[in-house]
């Protein structure tokens, strides 16, 4: 097998699947837990990046952590995984985005991820969530192993056979 064979094998693996959800799902139930404990602070940091209009920082700031919560917590249960991906695909797309912007801007600030003292945005903040928005990808696109819909479909076709 060549090295691009093996490659393909490894990242399509179910195992691999379940470390990267497993992963994920990690990251962003800790980074909801400071943006869900300090809803005012993690709204001032939004209003930072000068991108989201007043009228709408405070209902980001509240929405958005709950959301990295429940999707990070369905990730690590196995439950929804490609639906949470999606979702959190979608908000690491934002986040990249935002920091690009940002950084191009000049706008000195911090990331605001996982807490409001944070190191100032860099390039780096964005390779960081580009390896993580490539992670969930790959959840979306290959199934992972240890999925608790896959069993719970599997115990219903049992009921009925």
């Amino acid at each position: 097998m060549n090295g691009i064979g093996m490659l393909k094998k490894v990242i399509s693996h179910p195992v691999t699947g379940l470390v990267l959800r497993v992963y994920i799902g990690g990251i962003f139930i800790a980074a909801s837990m400071y943006k869900i404990n300090y809803p005012g602070e993690f709204a001032e940091t939004i209003a930072s990046y000068q991108l989201v209009p007043y009228w709408g920082v405070n209902l980001m700031a509240l929405i958005m952590p709950w959301t990295e919560l429940l999707c990070g917590l369905m990730l690590i249960l196995g439950f929804r995984t490609r639906a949470s991906a999606v979702l959190i695909a979608a908000m690491l797309v934002v986040f990249c985005v935002a920091i690009t912007v940002t950084l191009l801007r000049g706008i000195p600030i911090g990331c605001g991820c996982f807490t409001t003292v944070e190191d100032p945005l860099s390039w780096t903040t964005l390779v960081r969530d580009l390896i993580w928005l490539a992670m969930s990808v790959q959840v979306i696109v290959f199934p992972s192993a240890l999925q608790l819909e896959d069993r719970l479909l599997m115990s219903l076709k049992e009921v009925d056979g």
